[in-house]
């Protein structure tokens, strides 16, 4: 209840002074109007900007995100989404009322909603499809299941792909299953595999509306992809090939099971039109169709239509699914509550740091160090902590004025995606690998990290904390595949 209380006031306080204007005399509102037309770029470069200290809030919610669950469990899942908005009001209150800036809460209101609509509606949706792979848990059937899930994940997107095929991937290893199963789940299915299409992750779908090609990503994305998810693929097999735990069973040493019939069972079809209908209204920008309602601020349109199509479908596909799916599937809302929560305190306490990010990289400083590999690794990392999507726009954005294009202008991200300006498809195709297979690196690097490990412990698998998956895996197995991208694409660049 308090925290409901406190999302209500946080946003109240986003709107509030968003629309302060409106209790002006007509003749001030006029005024008013009139000098934001004429003044408005001007006080975007010139609006107080946040102070170093400012990113305590975002560095202490991910000590928290990373130290709660191992050292206080208890009260850490009984008090993250009361931390997690109480971080976020206090940035929120800073940035309306001591640095007099309201555009960026309402810009991370806006793109908050935009995030949780769409993943709420896929998770809801993919909740009441129930995948039964009536087979043997062997390597090679579990490799497969990860290589369709990197197919796919360009087509519904890398959250729709994850709550399609996380819970099938548990059950068919049920006797077996390991951490190390979800993490590579995280890293192939959940970034990895939805580099080739915008449709696969936020900051491409970014880069689409911006005006680069749809088909740019699977032209120059492709290769990499291809290495990237056959080196995981071949980690995967090696960890999994030395998996013992259920051969006791098949040599008939504890209780025989019910022989597999080998065949591949769907329950819950209809639940795919309402997931179709999700990722279709992904593409209803208003920027992009003028026909396509949306509120005007400060010259960009946000969509409502969009966002109320995709929640409209979530309940939707909760009302009318099939409930042996459903329970089948052991659906509940937890895992899109905690991230529901936990996303909304970092949407807000991380302005301050992507702020200071852009202001650094579209600085004569950061301009100099504007080249393929240094763009790889400055937006990898950062996404790896930061919303990758907010990152990709502010390299893109930096990369493009170095070269004295306007990330504004459609017509020159098209010339800059084509190559047109000098090693602009190497920086773009830095800054979009980057963003997609870095996200991998924590939990929090993109939305359905969070999510599957949430569906993982909530069947009773015990997942590594925030920093056992970094050290454990992230560094001795992801870093690697990082690495060699970088050395067969932007080493020398």
């Amino acid at each position: 209840m308090i925290a409901r209380i406190l999302v209500a006031i946080l946003f109240m306080s986003v709107l509030i002074v968003a629309n302060a204007n409106d209790d002006l005399p007509v003749q001030e509102q006029q005024e008013t109007h009139q000098t934001l037309e004429h003044e408005v770029d001007e006080n975007e470069h010139h609006s107080a900007k946040p102070p170093m200290w400012s990113v305590i809030p975002f560095v202490l919610l991910l000590v928290m995100v990373a130290t709660g669950p191992l050292f206080y469990p208890h009260f850490w899942h009984k008090s993250y989404p009361v931390i997690s908005i109480i971080l976020a009001s206090l940035v929120c209150v800073y940035y309306l009322f001591v640095l007099h800036n309201q555009h960026s809460p309402v810009h991370s209101a806006a793109e908050y909603i935009q995030f949780i609509a769409l993943l709420t509606g896929l998770f809801v949706a993919s909740g009441g499809i129930l995948i039964i792979v009536d087979k043997e848990a062997k390597p090679l059937t579990n490799l497969i299941i990860l290589a369709i899930g990197a197919v796919i994940a360009n087509i519904i997107g890398t959250t729709g792909a994850s709550m399609l095929l996380i819970r099938p991937f548990i059950r068919l290893n049920k006797n077996r299953i390991k951490p190390y199963h979800i993490v590579f789940f995280i890293f192939i299915v959940s970034n990895v595999g939805g580099s080739l299409t915008p449709i696969g992750d936020p900051p491409l779908f970014l880069g689409f509306l911006k005006g680069i090609p749809f088909e740019w990503t699977v032209i120059h994305n492709l290769v990499p992809w291809a290495i990237a998810c056959v080196i995981l693929l071949v980690f995967f097999y090696l960890f999994d090939i030395r998996n013992k735990t259920n051969y006791a069973l098949m040599r008939g040493d504890e209780e025989e099971e019910e022989p597999v019939t080998g065949a591949i069972e769907l329950k819950g079809k209809r639940n795919f039109i309402w997931l179709a209908i999700v990722v279709a209204a992904v593409f209803l920008d208003p920027n992009v169709f003028p026909w396509v309602p949306g509120i005007e601020y400060m010259g960009q349109k946000f969509s409502y239509l969009r966002e109320v199509i995709m929640l409209a479908a979530a309940f939707g596909s909760y009302k009318f699914s099939d409930l042996q799916a459903m329970q089948g599937n052991e659906f509940s809302f937890e895992p899109i509550r905690e991230v529901a929560f936990l996303f909304i305190g970092i949407f807000f306490t991380m302005m301050p740091a992507l702020e200071l990010v852009s202001d650094f990289a579209q600085s004569p400083e950061g301009e100099k160090l504007i080249r393929p590999s240094t763009l790889y690794w400055g937006t990898g990392i950062l996404s790896g902590f930061l919303d990758n999507a907010p990152t990709y726009v502010n390299f893109l954005t930096a990369s493009m004025a170095s070269v004295g294009a306007d990330v504004n202008k459609m017509q020159e991200v098209i010339a800059f995606a084509n190559n047109e300006y000098k090693d602009s498809m190497l920086d773009l195709m830095a800054i979009s690998l980057g963003a997609v297979f870095f996200g991998a690196f924590t939990y929090i690097g993109n939305g359905p990290n969070f999510m599957v490990k949430s569906i993982a412990e909530q069947v009773g698998i015990k997942m590594p904390s925030f920093f056992s998956y970094i050290i454990k895996y992230s560094i001795p197995i992801l870093l690697p595949v990082l690495i060699i991208i970088w050395l067969i694409f932007f080493m020398g660049h």
